[in-house]
Protein backbone atom coordinates (compact mmCIF):
# COMPACT_ATOMS: atom_id res chain seq x y z
CA UNK A 1 0.00 0.00 0.00
CA UNK A 2 1.42 3.42 -0.90
CA UNK A 3 0.80 6.16 1.21
CA UNK A 4 -1.62 7.74 -0.69
CA UNK A 5 -3.91 4.73 -0.22
CA UNK A 6 -3.23 4.48 3.24
CA UNK A 7 -5.06 7.99 3.90
CA UNK A 8 -7.68 6.62 2.11
CA UNK A 9 -8.09 3.97 4.26
CA UNK A 10 -7.74 6.37 7.07
CA UNK A 11 -10.44 8.48 5.70
CA UNK A 12 -13.04 5.78 5.41
CA UNK A 13 -11.92 4.58 8.74
CA UNK A 14 -12.69 7.78 10.57
CA UNK A 15 -15.88 8.89 8.71
CA UNK A 16 -17.67 5.17 9.66
CA UNK A 17 -16.25 5.76 12.76
CA UNK A 18 -17.28 9.20 13.30
CA UNK A 19 -21.41 8.39 11.56
CA UNK A 20 -21.16 6.05 14.39
CA UNK A 21 -21.50 8.74 16.93
CA UNK A 22 -23.99 11.21 17.96
CA UNK A 23 -22.34 14.89 16.72
CA UNK A 24 -20.89 17.46 19.64
CA UNK A 25 -18.47 20.33 20.15
CA UNK A 26 -17.69 19.87 23.03
CA UNK A 27 -14.15 18.15 24.17
CA UNK A 28 -14.06 15.17 26.69
CA UNK A 29 -14.46 15.48 30.26
CA UNK A 30 -11.95 12.69 30.93
CA UNK A 31 -8.12 13.67 29.39
CA UNK A 32 -6.77 12.14 26.68
CA UNK A 33 -3.91 9.38 27.05
CA UNK A 34 -0.96 9.55 25.15
CA UNK A 35 1.77 6.52 26.14
CA UNK A 36 5.46 6.65 24.60
CA UNK A 37 7.05 3.34 25.45
CA UNK A 38 10.65 3.10 23.73
CA UNK A 39 12.30 -0.12 23.40
CA UNK A 40 15.44 -1.17 25.04
CA UNK A 41 16.25 2.62 26.31
CA UNK A 42 18.48 2.58 29.56
CA UNK A 43 18.54 4.75 32.67
CA UNK A 44 20.96 6.96 31.83
CA UNK A 45 19.89 7.68 28.07
CA UNK A 46 18.28 10.29 28.56
CA UNK A 47 20.28 14.38 29.52
CA UNK A 48 17.49 14.30 32.52
CA UNK A 49 18.99 11.38 33.87
CA UNK A 50 22.76 12.31 33.89
CA UNK A 51 23.46 11.65 29.61
CA UNK A 52 26.14 13.42 28.50
CA UNK A 53 27.06 13.19 25.07
CA UNK A 54 23.83 12.00 23.68
CA UNK A 55 21.16 14.76 23.10
CA UNK A 56 17.70 14.49 23.99
CA UNK A 57 16.10 18.03 23.93
CA UNK A 58 12.13 17.48 23.69
CA UNK A 59 12.10 14.48 26.32
CA UNK A 60 14.71 16.49 29.10
CA UNK A 61 12.02 19.59 28.21
CA UNK A 62 9.10 17.32 29.26
CA UNK A 63 10.94 16.17 32.18
CA UNK A 64 11.39 19.79 33.18
CA UNK A 65 7.58 20.58 32.71
CA UNK A 66 6.29 17.08 34.66
CA UNK A 67 7.62 14.78 36.86
CA UNK A 68 10.96 12.73 36.52
CA UNK A 69 10.51 9.57 38.11
CA UNK A 70 14.24 7.92 39.39
CA UNK A 71 12.73 4.60 41.01
CA UNK A 72 10.12 2.97 37.83
CA UNK A 73 10.91 -0.58 37.13
CA UNK A 74 9.89 -2.18 34.30
CA UNK A 75 7.77 -5.26 34.91
CA UNK A 76 10.52 -7.06 32.93
CA UNK A 77 14.17 -7.14 31.98
CA UNK A 78 13.38 -8.25 28.07
CA UNK A 79 10.62 -7.32 26.07
CA UNK A 80 7.70 -9.68 25.60
CA UNK A 81 6.81 -9.91 29.65
CA UNK A 82 7.43 -6.09 30.46
CA UNK A 83 4.77 -5.57 27.79
CA UNK A 84 2.69 -8.15 29.15
CA UNK A 85 2.68 -6.44 32.48
CA UNK A 86 2.04 -3.33 30.84
CA UNK A 87 -0.88 -3.87 28.96
CA UNK A 88 -2.37 -6.42 31.99
CA UNK A 89 -1.84 -4.76 34.87
CA UNK A 90 -0.63 -8.18 36.51
CA UNK A 91 3.32 -8.31 37.68
CA UNK A 92 5.60 -10.71 36.01
CA UNK A 93 5.49 -14.13 38.40
CA UNK A 94 1.27 -13.84 37.67
CA UNK A 95 1.51 -13.07 34.14
CA UNK A 96 0.93 -14.99 31.06
CA UNK A 97 4.09 -14.42 29.32
CA UNK A 98 7.40 -14.35 31.27
CA UNK A 99 9.92 -14.89 28.62
CA UNK A 100 9.93 -13.86 24.98
CA UNK A 101 9.27 -17.56 24.12
CA UNK A 102 7.68 -20.01 26.27
CA UNK A 103 7.33 -23.67 25.61
CA UNK A 104 4.14 -25.61 24.86
CA UNK A 105 4.03 -28.69 26.59
CA UNK A 106 0.98 -30.46 24.16
CA UNK A 107 3.36 -29.28 20.70
CA UNK A 108 6.57 -30.05 22.73
CA UNK A 109 8.15 -27.27 20.96
CA UNK A 110 9.21 -23.24 21.99
CA UNK A 111 6.85 -20.67 20.41
CA UNK A 112 6.14 -17.48 21.01
CA UNK A 113 3.12 -17.05 24.19
CA UNK A 114 0.33 -15.18 23.34
CA UNK A 115 -2.72 -13.18 25.74
CA UNK A 116 -5.03 -15.15 27.02
CA UNK A 117 -8.27 -14.12 25.66
CA UNK A 118 -9.76 -13.24 28.87
CA UNK A 119 -7.12 -10.69 29.95
CA UNK A 120 -8.37 -7.39 29.42
CA UNK A 121 -5.62 -5.23 28.05
CA UNK A 122 -5.80 -1.84 28.36
CA UNK A 123 -7.13 -0.78 25.22
CA UNK A 124 -10.02 -3.07 26.03
CA UNK A 125 -10.49 -1.30 29.78
CA UNK A 126 -10.32 2.14 27.95
CA UNK A 127 -12.16 1.38 25.04
CA UNK A 128 -15.04 0.53 27.20
CA UNK A 129 -14.83 3.40 28.72
CA UNK A 130 -15.87 5.33 25.82
CA UNK A 131 -12.04 6.32 24.44
CA UNK A 132 -10.97 5.68 21.04
CA UNK A 133 -7.95 3.83 20.95
CA UNK A 134 -4.53 3.45 18.88
CA UNK A 135 -1.77 1.39 19.06
CA UNK A 136 1.14 1.44 16.91
CA UNK A 137 4.84 0.07 16.78
CA UNK A 138 6.19 -3.30 18.32
CA UNK A 139 3.10 -5.31 19.68
CA UNK A 140 5.13 -8.27 20.60
CA UNK A 141 2.59 -10.31 22.92
CA UNK A 142 0.83 -12.49 19.91
CA UNK A 143 1.31 -15.46 18.12
CA UNK A 144 0.57 -16.35 14.13
CA UNK A 145 -3.67 -16.34 15.34
CA UNK A 146 -4.28 -12.89 14.05
CA UNK A 147 -6.71 -12.69 16.95
CA UNK A 148 -4.31 -12.32 19.18
CA UNK A 149 -2.83 -9.17 17.46
CA UNK A 150 -3.41 -5.38 18.48
CA UNK A 151 -6.63 -4.83 17.09
CA UNK A 152 -8.56 -7.80 18.10
CA UNK A 153 -7.01 -6.65 21.88
CA UNK A 154 -8.81 -3.70 22.10
CA UNK A 155 -7.23 -1.07 19.75
CA UNK A 156 -10.26 0.52 17.35
CA UNK A 157 -6.63 1.21 14.74
CA UNK A 158 -3.95 -0.66 15.30
CA UNK A 159 -0.53 -0.18 12.64
CA UNK A 160 1.80 -3.24 13.93
CA UNK A 161 5.24 -5.01 12.65
CA UNK A 162 5.02 -8.88 12.66
CA UNK A 163 8.08 -11.11 12.06
CA UNK A 164 8.88 -14.63 12.24
CA UNK A 165 6.96 -17.90 10.71
CA UNK A 166 3.92 -19.71 10.93
CA UNK A 167 1.73 -22.39 9.86
CA UNK A 168 1.15 -22.87 5.81
CA UNK A 169 4.98 -21.19 4.94
CA UNK A 170 3.92 -17.70 5.69
CA UNK A 171 7.41 -15.95 6.32
CA UNK A 172 6.57 -12.31 7.79
CA UNK A 173 8.83 -9.46 6.61
CA UNK A 174 9.39 -7.06 9.52
CA UNK A 175 9.50 -4.05 7.65
CA UNK A 176 5.42 -4.70 6.99
CA UNK A 177 3.33 -3.02 8.99
CA UNK A 178 -0.46 -4.81 9.08
CA UNK A 179 -3.37 -2.32 9.43
CA UNK A 180 -6.16 -3.77 11.81
CA UNK A 181 -5.43 -7.14 11.86
CA UNK A 182 -4.64 -8.12 8.15
CA UNK A 183 -7.43 -5.72 6.71
CA UNK A 184 -4.53 -3.94 4.72
CA UNK A 185 -0.98 -3.60 5.32
CA UNK A 186 1.92 -0.91 4.54
CA UNK A 187 5.36 -1.02 3.63
CA UNK A 188 7.97 0.49 5.66
CA UNK A 189 10.59 1.99 2.74
CA UNK A 190 13.71 2.84 4.72
CA UNK A 191 15.41 4.77 2.04
CA UNK A 192 12.59 7.11 2.76
CA UNK A 193 12.91 7.86 6.79
CA UNK A 194 15.49 8.47 8.78
CA UNK A 195 14.17 5.99 11.11
CA UNK A 196 11.18 3.51 11.96
CA UNK A 197 10.22 5.67 14.57
CA UNK A 198 9.56 8.23 11.27
CA UNK A 199 7.62 6.11 9.41
CA UNK A 200 5.10 5.11 12.75
CA UNK A 201 4.97 9.01 13.71
CA UNK A 202 3.48 9.38 10.18
CA UNK A 203 0.96 7.19 10.45
CA UNK A 204 -0.01 8.54 13.77
CA UNK A 205 -0.03 11.84 12.77
CA UNK A 206 -2.39 11.05 9.84
CA UNK A 207 -4.35 8.93 12.26
CA UNK A 208 -4.78 12.22 14.76
CA UNK A 209 -5.26 14.60 11.75
CA UNK A 210 -9.28 13.46 11.30
CA UNK A 211 -10.45 12.34 14.88
CA UNK A 212 -13.48 13.59 16.32
CA UNK A 213 -12.25 14.87 19.62
CA UNK A 214 -15.45 14.95 21.50
CA UNK A 215 -14.28 11.39 23.08
CA UNK A 216 -11.40 11.08 24.42
CA UNK A 217 -7.87 9.34 22.75
CA UNK A 218 -6.13 6.76 24.53
CA UNK A 219 -2.61 6.81 22.01
CA UNK A 220 0.11 3.77 22.42
CA UNK A 221 3.15 4.78 20.61
CA UNK A 222 5.73 1.72 20.83
CA UNK A 223 8.73 2.98 19.55
CA UNK A 224 11.53 1.18 17.90
CA UNK A 225 14.79 3.15 19.50
CA UNK A 226 17.07 1.92 20.44
CA UNK A 227 17.03 -1.51 19.92
CA UNK A 228 19.43 -3.35 18.07
CA UNK A 229 17.48 -5.16 15.59
CA UNK A 230 17.56 -1.50 14.15
CA UNK A 231 20.72 -2.00 12.41
CA UNK A 232 21.08 1.53 10.11
CA UNK A 233 19.39 5.34 10.24
CA UNK A 234 18.84 7.11 7.12
CA UNK A 235 20.39 10.13 9.02
CA UNK A 236 24.19 9.58 8.57
CA UNK A 237 25.67 13.02 9.50
CA UNK A 238 23.99 12.88 12.97
CA UNK A 239 27.34 12.55 15.49
CA UNK A 240 29.44 12.09 12.35
CA UNK A 241 31.91 14.41 13.72
CA UNK A 242 32.27 12.69 16.91
CA UNK A 243 34.88 9.97 16.28
CA UNK A 244 33.02 7.35 17.48
CA UNK A 245 32.63 3.51 16.49
CA UNK A 246 29.88 3.59 13.54
CA UNK A 247 27.82 0.78 15.81
CA UNK A 248 28.07 3.64 18.19
CA UNK A 249 26.72 6.79 16.57
CA UNK A 250 24.10 4.94 15.08
CA UNK A 251 22.85 4.02 18.80
CA UNK A 252 22.80 7.17 19.72
CA UNK A 253 21.13 9.00 16.55
CA UNK A 254 18.79 6.24 16.67
CA UNK A 255 17.84 7.92 20.61
CA UNK A 256 18.02 11.32 19.35
CA UNK A 257 15.93 10.75 16.43
CA UNK A 258 13.31 9.10 18.94
CA UNK A 259 13.68 12.42 20.55
CA UNK A 260 12.98 14.22 17.40
CA UNK A 261 9.41 12.24 17.05
CA UNK A 262 8.29 12.65 20.20
CA UNK A 263 8.70 16.64 19.65
CA UNK A 264 6.99 16.26 16.62
CA UNK A 265 3.73 14.21 18.63
CA UNK A 266 3.37 16.45 20.87
CA UNK A 267 3.65 19.56 18.44
CA UNK A 268 0.63 17.71 16.75
CA UNK A 269 -1.07 17.82 20.05
CA UNK A 270 -0.91 21.10 20.81
CA UNK A 271 -1.85 22.20 16.77
CA UNK A 272 -4.84 20.36 17.71
CA UNK A 273 -5.88 22.09 20.74
CA UNK A 274 -5.39 18.94 22.83
CA UNK A 275 -2.11 18.84 24.90
CA UNK A 276 -3.44 21.04 27.49
CA UNK A 277 -6.45 18.18 28.23
CA UNK A 278 -3.56 14.91 27.58
CA UNK A 279 -1.87 13.03 30.00
CA UNK A 280 1.83 12.32 28.24
CA UNK A 281 3.33 9.25 30.10
CA UNK A 282 6.77 8.47 28.59
CA UNK A 283 9.10 5.03 29.83
CA UNK A 284 11.28 2.07 28.42
CA UNK A 285 10.00 -1.18 28.33
CA UNK A 286 13.43 -2.84 29.66
CA UNK A 287 17.08 -1.60 30.91
CA UNK A 288 19.68 -0.69 28.18
CA UNK A 289 20.87 -3.26 25.26
CA UNK A 290 24.17 -4.72 24.36
CA UNK A 291 23.86 -6.31 21.22
CA UNK A 292 24.71 -6.40 17.74
CA UNK A 293 28.36 -4.94 18.43
CA UNK A 294 26.72 -1.76 20.58
CA UNK A 295 28.53 -1.57 24.13
CA UNK A 296 26.43 -0.26 26.91
CA UNK A 297 28.83 1.18 28.70
CA UNK A 298 29.95 3.17 25.86
CA UNK A 299 27.64 6.00 26.63
CA UNK A 300 26.82 4.73 30.46
CA UNK A 301 23.85 3.62 29.62
CA UNK A 302 22.58 1.90 33.03
CA UNK A 303 23.99 5.14 34.49
CA UNK A 304 25.73 3.71 38.14
CA UNK A 305 23.56 0.62 37.71
CA UNK A 306 24.44 -2.64 37.70
CA UNK A 307 23.55 -5.54 34.41
CA UNK A 308 21.52 -4.60 31.50
CA UNK A 309 18.40 -6.02 28.89
CA UNK A 310 17.89 -9.78 30.34
CA UNK A 311 19.07 -9.04 34.11
CA UNK A 312 17.17 -8.89 37.38
CA UNK A 313 19.54 -6.19 38.53
CA UNK A 314 18.99 -2.97 38.70
CA UNK A 315 20.76 -1.94 35.35
CA UNK A 316 18.12 -4.50 33.63
CA UNK A 317 14.75 -2.99 35.36
CA UNK A 318 15.21 0.62 36.44
CA UNK A 319 14.01 2.84 33.54
CA UNK A 320 13.41 6.79 32.95
CA UNK A 321 9.90 7.59 33.28
CA UNK A 322 8.37 10.79 32.71
CA UNK A 323 4.73 12.10 33.31
CA UNK A 324 3.30 15.79 31.83
CA UNK A 325 -0.62 16.89 32.10
CA UNK A 326 -0.73 20.45 32.26
CA UNK A 327 -1.89 22.21 34.95
CA UNK A 328 -1.90 18.63 37.05
CA UNK A 329 1.68 17.59 37.37
CA UNK A 330 4.13 20.15 39.03
CA UNK A 331 7.08 21.48 36.98
CA UNK A 332 10.44 20.40 38.08
CA UNK A 333 8.85 17.57 40.11
CA UNK A 334 11.22 14.47 40.87
CA UNK A 335 9.81 11.38 42.45
CA UNK A 336 11.51 8.41 44.10
CA UNK A 337 8.55 6.60 44.95
CA UNK A 338 9.04 2.73 43.66
CA UNK A 339 6.98 2.27 40.88
CA UNK A 340 6.48 -1.08 38.01
CA UNK A 341 5.07 -1.40 34.48
CA UNK A 342 1.81 -2.79 36.26
CA UNK A 343 1.17 -0.01 37.90
CA UNK A 344 0.03 1.43 34.36
CA UNK A 345 -3.35 -0.14 34.44
CA UNK A 346 -5.08 1.21 37.63
CA UNK A 347 -3.29 4.44 36.96
CA UNK A 348 -5.03 4.64 33.48
CA UNK A 349 -8.28 3.68 35.02
CA UNK A 350 -8.14 6.02 37.92
CA UNK A 351 -7.36 8.93 35.53
CA UNK A 352 -10.43 7.83 33.72
CA UNK A 353 -12.64 7.48 36.00
CA UNK A 354 -13.43 4.25 35.81
CA UNK A 355 -13.20 0.95 38.21
CA UNK A 356 -9.86 -0.55 38.34
CA UNK A 357 -10.06 -4.21 36.87
CA UNK A 358 -9.85 -7.27 39.34
CA UNK A 359 -7.00 -8.89 37.76
CA UNK A 360 -4.25 -5.94 38.50
CA UNK A 361 -2.05 -6.48 41.12
CA UNK A 362 -0.61 -2.75 40.35
CA UNK A 363 -1.17 0.16 42.68
CA UNK A 364 -2.09 3.24 41.15
CA UNK A 365 0.29 6.33 40.84
CA UNK A 366 -2.37 8.97 39.87
CA UNK A 367 -1.79 10.55 43.22
CA UNK A 368 1.22 11.85 42.55
CA UNK A 369 0.34 12.92 39.53
CA UNK A 370 -1.41 15.44 41.91
CA UNK A 371 1.27 16.13 43.91
CA UNK A 372 -0.10 13.50 46.65
CA UNK A 373 1.40 10.19 47.94
CA UNK A 374 -0.19 6.84 45.98
CA UNK A 375 -0.93 3.93 48.28
CA UNK A 376 1.76 2.26 49.85
CA UNK A 377 2.60 -1.25 48.74
CA UNK A 378 4.75 -3.70 50.74
CA UNK A 379 6.88 -4.98 48.06
CA UNK A 380 7.99 -5.19 44.12
CA UNK A 381 8.57 -8.31 42.51
CA UNK A 382 9.86 -10.16 39.13
CA UNK A 383 10.13 -13.82 37.73
CA UNK A 384 11.75 -13.89 34.54
CA UNK A 385 12.66 -17.34 32.26
CA UNK A 386 14.71 -16.87 29.33
CA UNK A 387 15.45 -19.79 27.18
CA UNK A 388 18.31 -21.84 27.70
CA UNK A 389 19.95 -24.87 29.74
CA UNK A 390 21.38 -22.90 33.05
CA UNK A 391 19.77 -22.68 35.96
CA UNK A 392 20.93 -19.07 36.56
CA UNK A 393 18.80 -18.15 33.69
CA UNK A 394 15.44 -17.97 35.86
CA UNK A 395 15.97 -14.86 37.13
CA UNK A 396 14.32 -13.64 40.38
CA UNK A 397 14.01 -10.09 42.41
CA UNK A 398 12.15 -8.43 45.24
CA UNK A 399 12.62 -4.95 46.60
CA UNK A 400 10.96 -4.18 50.14
CA UNK A 401 11.87 -0.63 50.79
CA UNK A 402 15.44 0.03 49.60
CA UNK A 403 16.43 -3.34 49.93
CA UNK A 404 16.76 -5.15 46.61
CA UNK A 405 16.92 -9.18 46.82
CA UNK A 406 18.16 -10.77 43.60
CA UNK A 407 18.21 -14.16 42.97
CA UNK A 408 19.54 -16.26 39.43
CA UNK A 409 18.34 -20.13 39.82
CA UNK A 410 16.16 -21.35 42.18
CA UNK A 411 18.90 -23.31 44.19
CA UNK A 412 21.30 -20.27 44.40
CA UNK A 413 21.54 -18.12 47.50
CA UNK A 414 18.97 -14.61 47.83
CA UNK A 415 21.42 -11.73 47.47
CA UNK A 416 20.47 -8.60 48.98
CA UNK A 417 21.56 -4.87 48.56
CA UNK A 418 20.60 -1.54 50.17
CA UNK A 419 20.12 0.72 47.42
CA UNK A 420 19.99 3.40 49.24
CA UNK A 421 24.02 2.78 50.09
CA UNK A 422 24.68 0.62 47.36
CA UNK A 423 22.84 1.60 43.89
CA UNK A 424 25.33 -0.31 41.74
CA UNK A 425 24.73 -3.35 43.76
CA UNK A 426 27.96 -4.13 44.27
CA UNK A 427 27.92 -5.58 48.06
CA UNK A 428 25.99 -8.37 48.81
CA UNK A 429 24.68 -8.02 52.44
CA UNK A 430 22.80 -10.90 52.62
CA UNK A 431 24.42 -12.77 55.42
CA UNK A 432 23.85 -9.73 57.82
CA UNK A 433 19.82 -9.85 57.30
CA UNK A 434 19.12 -13.44 57.45
CA UNK A 435 15.44 -13.16 58.68
CA UNK A 436 14.64 -10.51 55.21
CA UNK A 437 16.65 -12.77 52.92
CA UNK A 438 14.06 -15.52 54.02
CA UNK A 439 11.17 -13.31 54.07
CA UNK A 440 12.21 -12.36 50.37
CA UNK A 441 12.36 -15.99 49.76
CA UNK A 442 8.93 -16.95 50.96
CA UNK A 443 7.57 -13.84 48.70
CA UNK A 444 8.89 -14.90 45.17
CA UNK A 445 7.69 -18.45 45.82
CA UNK A 446 4.08 -16.94 47.19
CA UNK A 447 4.13 -14.80 44.13
CA UNK A 448 4.44 -16.93 41.48
CA UNK A 449 1.38 -17.79 39.86
CA UNK A 450 2.27 -21.66 38.17
CA UNK A 451 2.45 -21.19 34.04
CA UNK A 452 2.94 -24.39 32.01
CA UNK A 453 4.97 -22.40 29.84
CA UNK A 454 6.97 -20.58 31.95
CA UNK A 455 7.98 -23.40 34.37
CA UNK A 456 8.87 -22.35 37.66
CA UNK A 457 13.00 -23.04 38.05
CA UNK A 458 13.51 -22.59 33.97
CA UNK A 459 14.03 -25.00 31.35
CA UNK A 460 17.02 -27.48 32.73
CA UNK A 461 14.39 -30.20 33.32
CA UNK A 462 12.73 -29.76 29.66
CA UNK A 463 16.23 -29.37 27.96
CA UNK A 464 18.41 -30.95 30.59
CA UNK A 465 20.78 -29.71 33.19
CA UNK A 466 23.78 -27.45 32.24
Amino acid sequence: MNRYQFLLLMVAHLFFSCSEREERVNPPSRPHIVFLLADDLGYGELGSYGQKLIHTPVLDELARKGIRFTNFYAGSPICGPSRAVILTGKHSASSTIRGNIGYHPEREVFARVALKPDEMTLGEMLREAGYQTAFIGKWHLDDCNVETWAHHRGFDFAVQEQFGTCPGGIVYDERMHWINGKQDSIFYDQTAYDCLDEFRTEIALDYLDGLDLADPIFLFMSYRAPHAHEKTVGDKDLYADQGWPEIERTHAAKITLLDKQVGRLLDKLTEMGVLDNTLIVFTSDNGAQGEQGHDHTFFQSTGELRGRKRDTYEGGLRVPALAFWAGNTKPGTVDDTPLSGQDFMPTFAEVAGIKVPDQTNGVSFAPVLFGRDPKPRDYLVWEFNMYGKPSTNFRQAVRIGTMKGVRYGVDSSMELYDLAQDISESSDISDQYPELVRKMEDIVQKEHVPNPHFPYGGYSAILGAE
